[in-house]
């Protein structure tokens, strides 16, 4: 069974920066197609970012050019760097892994972000 454990959200002003981790359990990372998502109140759960196995990254339009995901395979972890937070970006944000060969997919307990204006 995997885990997904998210860290690193919290309370920043507008055109401030938060990194959000996501640390991931047991021997599947490196295969994983790794995503970051995001759910404000009342809305529905949408992709921030998401970065393949080989390293390829996709964005939502929303988030390009102010938001970088990385990974560190040695580390089983994710990253997702957040520059120019605007309080639009207030969600829960959510981690996932795609083990789509397998027909796994796994969710992280979520952390707020919740950027002020």
């Amino acid at each position: 069974q995997v885990q997904l454990v998210e860290s690193g959200g919290g309370l920043v002003q507008a055109g401030g920066s938060l990194r959000l981790s996501c640390a991931a359990s047991g021997n599947a990372f490196r295969f994983a197609h790794m995503g970051w998502y995001r759910q404000a109140p009342g809305k529905q759960r949408d992709l921030v970012a998401s970065i393949t196995s080989g390293g390829s990254t996709v964005y939502a339009d929303s988030v390009k050019g102010r938001f970088t995901v990385s990974r560190d395979n040695a580390k089983n972890t994710v990253y997702l760097q957040m520059n120019s937070l605007k309080p639009e970006d207030t969600a829960v944000y959510y981690c996932n892994m795609d083990l789509s060969y397998i027909m796994k997919d796994y969710w992280g307990q979520g952390t707020q972000v919740t950027v002020s204006s």
